[in-house]
């Protein structure tokens, strides 16, 4: 079972992401989820809009940020502004990859699952994105169990994906 998606900081650097196109592997050689091609973080949504706007909307390249080495797109200034802000906050667990792949994934690869942007979930004021809406609902169903076992193996895929 190879389903779900989550982003989580580590010590001293911030790790974040937002995702790329569903299905397929994700870019390597970082710890923020940019998609097939790179270029953008979630596939160039918004992060923020998800709090304030509960739904996924699209960023604009009139509003960006670089964080930890990738752009990251908003819809408004004000979205761009509260990430700044507090990046950790507003940016996805897991680097923006597929949280449900973290508890199922084989970390010693560092390969991740690229997630669909329109498929996430906050649980306890965290954003985790998906690979699909089933990945999603499974996962916030079982969320105490699954952020607990997601967050013990995202350092080692995070590891990985930096020497990759």
């Amino acid at each position: 079972m190879k389903d779900a998606c989550n982003f989580r900081w580590l010590a001293t650097a911030f790790t974040i992401a937002l995702g790329a196109a569903a299905g397929g592997e994700a870019l390597a050689g970082g710890t923020v989820n940019t998609g097939y091609f790179g270029g953008v973080a979630i596939e160039g949504y918004d992060s923020v809009a998800y709090f304030t706007e509960s739904k996924a909307v699209k960023g604009s390249q009139e509003f960006q940020h670089d964080f930890l080495g990738e752009i990251w797109l908003f819809s408004s200034s004000e979205n761009r502004d509260l990430f700044m802000s507090d990046p950790v906050s507003y940016a996805p667990q897991y680097g923006g990859f597929c949280a449900g792949e973290m508890l199922y994934a084989d970390v010693s690869t560092g390969i991740t699952t690229n997630i669909n942007p329109e498929s996430w979930r906050i649980i306890d004021g965290k954003l985790y994105l998906f690979y699909n809406d089933g990945t999603a609902a499974f996962f916030a169903e079982n969320a105490e169990e699954f952020v607990e076992k997601a967050d013990q193996k995202w350092p080692t895929v995070s590891d990985r994906l930096l020497s990759q």
